[in-house]
């Protein structure tokens, strides 16, 4: 006689809390498995448990057939039941889109002989049928509308989708899918070219890094070196006051020396003098006067004058200089700064070039279109930075004149009079350069400087100090003019030209 065999749902076996095969099943006098919260019994006491043999024999010869419990993921995966069952829902291996229903083997089987005359479609089991069918016509959704981009049924064609562009669903899902594989292509591309520069950025900031540590290596060392050439000079001058010194003092004391004695001498001969007085007699007293002592002619050679001030002031000068120059280049240098020109600012006869860093003046105009910060009328262009604080930037200039100053930004743009004209207001101060001269100009207060030309200027803002300062560069930093103000709004670059040209280095 054949075993016969019976469908198991391992899933009936299973802990309804970690979802695992039972271990050792015991029952509990609800008749459930114990730890199965299936009917939220209590009891009062706690019962005895006793274990269930037939059921955990069951458990071993599922876990040797090598069944397991469905994961969660399996239990949440989607299951579609069979419509036409009643009682135990089978599970259901194909949908009819014309009937709009799902149907297990058996009665699949059923639904073919009662439509094998029909073409019904067939499809693999899919829940949720009713969303396949129109709302509007209860027919099944077959045709898909491109111009309002939904699926429709035949009806609707005739009724508010009359005229649109329309295809079958498998064609508009080709579309579609083709459309999608364009964009996971275009996806795929802004990937790979975001990761490449993701790549680059991180190439770039270990290079960044690594010229940094280098930069950190080298400026150790180069001031390591520049300590102990200090150390050095320090030497040198120290050894070469001593020698002086020495110097000095061996002189000053040869020179003591030799007065002590002639001061013995002095008082010597002085002494011998007080002595004539106290002779009585007169005739030895002029006998004795043939032997007076004379006064001795004055002094062993020039008078020695010794002044510290005079010696060694000069010394202290130059090495207070030595300080001040190295303080400025390493201050000027730590706090550069990084302008751009804006391009709204500049009026229409100033062109802007390399990124706004460049200006030139052109006698044609520019074709800017109109801004309320625009110079309408004067041959200027500012910053679009603002400077608070410590800030340091140079500029190289050519042609007849420029102008190089800093105003608040509030100064007039519009119009030929002084408001709206650097370093004639009090908004604003300038330092004008040509090719024979310099001048400087604040609330049209001009002061001329002296100095030879330059054809890079750097400037020095401290905007806490309120201290502006400008510098002839070149091998050396020469201060040409340096004002001292109280500065109360961020300070913008700017820039006056005729025929001339200026860049930000």
């Amino acid at each position: 006689m054949a075993e016969a065999r019976v469908a198991v749902d391992v899933n009936e076996f299973s802990c309804a809390i970690c979802l695992d095969l039972l271990k050792d099943p015991v029952t509990i006098p609800c008749g459930h498995i114990y730890s199965c919260p299936q009917c939220r019994q209590t009891f009062t006491p706690r019962p005895v448990l006793g274990r269930n043999t037939i059921l955990a024999e069951m458990v071993e010869k599922l876990k040797k057939t090598g069944l397991q419990a469905a994961t969660p993921a399996d239990q949440y995966a989607e299951e579609v039941e069979c419509d036409i069952c009643t009682g135990t829902k089978h599970k259901a291996v194909k949908s009819c889109l014309v009937c709009l229903a799902s149907y297990c083997e058996t009665d699949l089987q059923l639904h073919n002989k009662l439509h094998h005359e029909k073409q019904h479609k067939l499809i693999d089991a899919i829940s949720h049928l009713q969303d396949k069918v129109c709302s509007h016509h209860d027919k099944p959704l077959e045709i898909y509308c491109r111009t309002d981009q939904q699926c429709v049924c035949y009806l609707c064609l005739m009724d508010e989708h009359r005229g649109h562009d329309t295809v079958s669903a498998a064609a508009g899902r080709a579309e579609i899918q083709k459309q999608m594989g364009e964009t996971q292509k275009e996806f795929q591309q802004r990937i790979q070219m975001r990761e490449k520069e993701l790549q680059e950025l991180r190439e770039a900031v270990g290079s960044f890094t690594s010229s940094a540590q280098s930069a950190v290596e080298d400026s150790e060392r180069i001031f390591t070196e520049m300590i102990r050439s200090i150390e050095r000079r320090r030497s040198e001058v120290t050894k070469l006051i001593r020698d002086q010194e020495k110097a000095a003092v061996s002189q000053a004391e040869g020179h003591m020396e030799r007065l002590k004695q002639e001061i013995d001498e002095l008082k010597r001969r002085h002494s011998e003098l007080e002595q004539f007085p106290h002779t009585e007699d007169h005739i030895h007293f002029l006998q004795r006067c043939r032997g007076l002592p004379v006064i001795p002619e004055a002094g062993f050679g020039p008078r020695i004058s010794v002044s510290p001030h005079y010696y060694f002031e000069n010394v202290k000068q130059v090495v207070s200089e030595l300080k001040d120059q190295l303080e400025n280049v390493c201050e000027k240098k730590t706090r550069e700064c990084t302008l751009t020109l804006d391009p709204n600012t500049a009026n229409r006869h100033i062109h802007l070039s390399e990124g706004n860093r460049v200006v030139t003046w052109k006698r044609e105009k520019q074709s800017y279109p109109d801004h309320q910060e625009r110079f309408d009328s004067f041959y200027y262009v500012l910053c679009t930075e603002g400077l608070t604080g410590h800030c340091y930037w140079e500029v190289e200039w050519s042609g007849n004149e420029v102008g190089i100053g800093v105003t608040y930004k509030g100064i007039n743009r519009k119009g030929w009079g002084n408001s709206s004209k650097i370093g004639y207001n009090d908004k604003s101060w300038c330092l004008y350069c040509s090719t024979s001269n310099f001048s400087f100009r604040h609330n049209n207060n001009k002061n001329a400087i002296a100095g030879p030309p330059s054809p890079r200027i750097g400037v020095y803002l401290d905007h806490r100090a309120g201290t502006l300062s400008f510098y002839s560069v070149s091998d050396t930093m020469t201060l040409l003019h340096r004002v001292q103000a109280t500065f109360t709004e961020p300070l913008y670059p700017g820039f006056q030209l005729h025929k001339s040209k200026a860049k930000l280095c």
